[in-house]
């Protein structure tokens, strides 16, 4: 996202600080979250292989991964330090394992909610000001929770790819016969680094892209229904 913000030329040095600040806060913030869910839903399920390890917590310090904060900041999506888990833990491992998964992208998905609503009431109280959204300080009030929405939206989509270690790989096991597991996991380094592979060869970013944009949109639409009254 940086990076495509800096070459369309298009937006003002303004507008780029505002997109930093909404991705530190993704990373300082949202991946915590993201982590943290993971874990509670594990440690609920009855692993306690993240809270023995420390990692059970809302600081940033324990799940912050520089390469993946990097990506966030630089791509709009990329990840954090994996929380521990053990499905020998579970009564059901392939179950309680997808929902652990589940858990993860969910997280961004209702920040991404929680940005949309907060934009149309700020919208919803500039109409009802006769305030201009056009211009000026609100603009980029605005823009923030945009930007907000989109990196994770852009982060829930990412993690959803069913291709390891991405949490959808892990949904998808769910569902998977054991034969077709055990050959997923006999050769996950390989199928991890070609994913890499493409994610830094900006492969990756032409399947979220597209999907991003549709989800924001209904996001948007939904968050937008309880201000409708008032505009």
């Amino acid at each position: 996202m940086l990076l495509s913000l800096i070459r369309s030329g298009n937006v003002n040095i303004i507008s780029i600080i505002v997109y930093i600040i909404s991705s530190l806060m993704v990373i300082f913030l949202v991946m915590p979250l993201h982590e943290w869910a993971h874990g509670f839903v594990a440690y609920k399920l009855g692993d306690r292989t993240a809270k023995y390890q420390g990692r059970l917590t809302l600081n940033p310090l324990a799940h912050i991964d520089y390469l993946g904060a990097a990506m966030i900041l630089l791509i709009g999506f990329g990840w954090a330090k994996p929380v521990p888990v053990d499905p020998r833990n579970f009564r059901n491992p392939k179950r309680d394992m997808a929902l652990t998964a589940l858990a993860g992208p969910v997280s961004n998905l209702l920040a991404a909610v929680v940005s949309g609503f907060i934009s149309n009431l700020i919208v919803t109280v500039m109409i009802n000001s006769h305030m201009s959204a056009g211009s000026g300080f609100m603009y980029y009030i605005l823009l923030f929770f945009y930007y907000l929405m989109m990196i994770n939206v852009s982060l829930a989509v990412f993690n959803f790819i069913p291709i390891p270690p991405l949490d959808g790989s892990k949904i998808l096991m769910a569902f998977l016969p054991n034969k077709a597991i055990f050959w997923i996991e006999r050769y996950q380094n390989y199928i991890t680094i070609g994913f890499m592979i493409a994610v830094l060869m900006g492969g990756v970013s032409n399947i979220i892209y597209p999907v991003q944009a549709w989800l924001c949109s209904g996001i948007n639409w939904l968050t937008a229904l309880p201000f409708s009254w008032a505009w």
